[in-house]
């Protein structure tokens, strides 16, 4: 029943928003009482930790099936955006943004555990695109995968970045073509411009 919970909850978070769901919505959803929930969960706030987790340890795992495709280092970005995107719904609800407004150690932890993966996937990344000759050699591996970062982050914020103004999808794609374009050689940008036209 946990996980059932967990599941629902998830899917009405990011249809819905963390902040919009009630407790009774997830029970009346789940056709179960909110005394149910509260047996395994004692408030609201640890639903959303539970749920924020859950989320966490799919995508991650996702990403790291990625990349152990060991695939083309420019479609492996372009294979992680599609995968979080089906996985975050793509971002209509701005989780992020509810998450760092209404829960902000749960966000703080996230941020920390997010930026621990990504850090290690990025890296490995740049370093297979210098090796094949599609990034260039005298980029610096730790400054970018940090700038890299930091940006993703940027583009979920809602105040500079409006979801009625930009899609998800579109701001994703905008941010990955800006990132690539900085760091790739001439054969780098070849194969971006052959991912770019498959869009």
């Amino acid at each position: 029943m946990k996980e059932k919970i967990i599941e629902k909850s998830t899917e009405l978070f990011l249809n819905l928003g963390f902040k919009s769901v009630t407790m009774d919505e997830i029970a009346s959803s789940l056709g179960v009482s909110k005394k149910t929930i509260y047996k395994y969960f004692s408030n609201k706030t640890a639903l959303v930790s539970a749920v924020t987790d859950f989320m966490f340890t799919n995508i991650s795992t996702g990403i790291n099936m990625i990349c152990e495709l060991k695939k083309n280092p420019i479609d492996e970005i372009f294979d992680i955006k599609r995968f979080v995107m089906s996985n975050l719904k793509d971002e209509k609800s701005s989780p992020q943004y509810q998450l760092q407004k209404y829960y902000p150690k749960i966000f703080a932890s996230i941020k920390k555990k997010q930026f621990e993966v990504m850090q290690e996937c990025v890296i490995e990344n740049l370093n297979h695109g210098k090796n094949q000759g599609l990034y260039r050699k005298e980029i610096d591996v730790e400054f970018i995968s940090r700038i890299y970062f930091s940006g993703m982050m940027s583009i979920k914020d809602k105040d500079i970045f409006p979801l009625n103004d930009y899609s998800m999808n579109t701001l994703m794609d905008n941010y990955l073509e800006y990132h690539l374009r900085g760091i790739c050689t001439e054969k780098g940008i070849q194969q971006l411009k052959n991912q770019l036209n498959q869009k």
